[in-house]
């Protein structure tokens, strides 16, 4: 069961310029785009053990690697004379077409985004879209599909605490730079930039620091099994707790940015406890909850017939639906069972 990380320190792995702070970024590949030649083998496809070895896995992914420099607009002084912020970041190559994934706090409030490549050059880069809610954006450079070289997603269900795996990024700006380690933990839960929950974080030990931020977490046969996006510490500093936005997530949300320039999230409107079952602690006013006559202290046993047991089956269950969906709630309220229809709407722009 996926237990809310105690916070310490959530950083966003961001590393700040003059004058000020945006975010830092990842990137990964969607299943309808087309076919193209990646820096990682397909899911199945067998790898030897000398081509598994952390050296040759960075000179396979390397290239597919970028950092990502973003520039953002301050507020004017007493003078009128407009400051500026910027910060740098990671993202990485995800299709031939110049798609590019980082975080979404990479380039909030962005007004400029550029990318440099690992063979230092250095391009203009578009925002195809974001989302805050999983901390996901996706870039768009106009870039010979020759030179692009993506990476391709593994799935989450797949791993394991225990695997070996890599994190490349530019921590501190240092561009192309190799962590290794293990993943630590699962199913952990973080803390978007607007405030909503991020599911199935992976956490790992591979050290992650500002900068890194939008960079590709792998596994040993290169493939990405999650976008690095925070650290846990009580200095601001690596002490070998990070965490990276899941690689299913990644994938949908970027291939839902790709196509549309936005994704939507279905909205329930209710707080649920970090543990046990899927008790209802708060309705937020307004919400479809609260329009279908849920209460605080009611408790959410199954979605559409289906068997919820906790919170966080309860979150994931809606996380699948769209907004305008009906569905069928069994709750509990007063030791009596009753069902609830509710139709679920559009999450808004932050957690209330």
């Amino acid at each position: 069961m996926s237990k809310q990380v105690a916070t310490i320190v959530l950083a966003l792995l961001l590393a700040a310029g003059v004058g000020g702070a945006v975010g830092a970024g990842v990137a990964l590949s969607t299943d309808d785009q087309p076919a193209a030649q990646s820096a990682s083998p397909s899911a199945g496809e067998s790898v030897s053990q000398t081509e598994s070895t952390a050296a040759a896995i960075y000179k396979r992914s390397k290239d597919a690697v970028v950092e990502v420099h973003s520039t953002t607009g301050g507020q004017s002084d007493p003078l009128g004379n407009q400051g500026q912020g910027s910060a740098t970041g990671s993202g990485f190559v995800i299709d031939k077409q110049g798609h590019i994934v980082t975080n979404e706090h990479v380039v909030d409030g962005a007004t400029k985004v550029t990318v440099q490549f690992s063979d230092q050059s250095e391009v203009d880069a578009t925002i195809v879209g974001t989302d805050p809610s999983t901390d996901i954006a996706v870039l768009k450079v106009d870039r010979p599909a020759s030179q692009l070289t993506p990476l391709s997603f593994a799935s989450t269900s797949s791993l394991e605490v225990g695997n070996p795996v890599l994190a490349i990024g530019s921590p501190f700006s240092l561009e192309g730079t190799l962590t290794t380690g293990v993943i630590s933990g699962l199913g952990r839960e973080i803390k978007a930039p607007n405030g909503f929950t991020i599911e199935n974080a992976v956490q790992t030990d591979a050290a992650l620091n500002h900068g890194n931020s939008g960079g590709p977490v792998l596994d040993m046969n290169g493939r990405v099994i999650g976008v690095a996006a925070q650290i846990e510490s009580d200095s601001g500093g690596n002490v070998g707790i990070g965490y990276a936005v899941p690689a299913d997530t990644a994938q949908r949300v970027a291939r839902e940015l790709i196509r549309d320039g936005n994704v939507e999230h279905a909205y329930l409107g209710v707080s649920l406890p970090d543990s046990g079952a899927a008790t209802i602690e708060q309705v937020v006013n307004g919400s479809p909850a609260d329009t279908a006559g849920l209460q605080a202290g009611d408790e959410v046993t199954a979605v559409d017939g289906k068997t919820v047991d906790s919170g966080d089956a309860l979150r994931e269950a809606i996380d699948a639906k769209k907004p305008g969906d009906k569905i069928t709630l069994t709750i509990k309220r007063n030791g009596n069972e009753r069902t609830v229809q509710v139709t679920l709407g559009q999450r808004p722009a932050s957690a209330q």
